[in-house]
């Protein structure tokens, strides 16, 4: 059963989207760069482009003054100055075509609304301990104070910092809570499953059994949800969060079982 339920983590888990703002930041400079990489393009183009007229004007001339050479070099050098004007202004077309695509591009992405809050504390902002016991004490608090942002990212850095300390399974686990206070139950059960998988004695574990059930729940996966609250039954029987899926239990088995729709 708890295989199963394993398995139903890692298909459902993903994790937490990248933050939008720095991305729109990145994607406007790397538009930017193109945009001025073609404009050069094209100013060196315009260059060849005066210089291939100038070289067929000749060639024209030249059809005057027969005398100084015969009308079958003239012409093959009149045929040649085409071609290369005629390739020259099909290389600006585009250019001028991909510029103003371009143009369009950073107009839309400049003006587009970002994610970042003008009362958000700025990374270096934040003083950040050395020790993990105080860092991930840190993290806690801003979860209480309703920072869910930067609470986020601390336990991110918690885990990348330290991922052998033994609070990481409580790191996960408290990332499962704030991606569940968002209602974001896909990303929520990765981390609740990550508590489950790789550190089931920690004491956040009952709970995460029980969580995973309101998301599986809330994802309308009824069988999940019942094999949830089971697998906590059978893994910790005496805990307090035994007591309420005993009752969860009960109500679910007064409605139908199976599958529904995944959100």
């Amino acid at each position: 059963m708890r295989r199963v339920l394993v398995l139903t983590f890692a298909i459902t888990g993903c994790f937490f989207p990248a933050d939008r703002g720095q991305l729109l930041e990145s994607r406007v400079d790397s538009l930017g760069d193109e945009n001025k990489k073609l404009k050069s393009a094209l100013a060196e183009t315009q260059a060849r482009l005066d210089e291939a007229t100038a070289q067929l004007k000749t060639a024209l001339d030249q059809l005057d003054q027969a005398s100084r050479t015969t009308g079958a070099n003239i012409g093959v050098k009149v045929d040649n100055a085409i071609q290369d004007v005629a390739t020259l202004r099909g290389q600006m077309e585009s250019y001028q075509f991909k510029i103003a695509e371009l143009e369009a591009k950073l107009a839309t992405a400049a003006s587009a609304p970002t994610t970042t809050k003008p009362d958000e504390p700025k990374k270096e902002e934040l003083k950040k301990p050395d020790d993990p016991k105080a860092f991930f004490t840190l993290a806690e608090e801003k979860a209480k104070a309703g920072e869910n942002d930067v609470a986020r990212k601390l336990f991110a850095e918690f885990l990348k910092k330290w991922p052998r300390d033994e609070q990481v399974g409580e790191a996960h686990f408290a990332l499962g809570e704030i991606l569940f206070l968002e209602t974001k139950c896909r990303e929520a059960l990765y981390e609740y499953g990550k508590v489950l998988q790789e550190h089931p004695k920690t004491k956040s574990a009952p709970t995460a059994y029980l969580r995973s059930s309101d998301c599986f729940k809330e994802l309308k996966m009824m069988d999940e949800a019942k094999l949830a609250l089971n697998e906590l039954l059978k893994q910790h029987p005496k805990s307090e969060s035994a007591k309420l899926a005993r009752q969860r239990l009960a109500d679910l088995e007064k409605k139908p079982a199976g599958k529904g729709g995944k959100k």
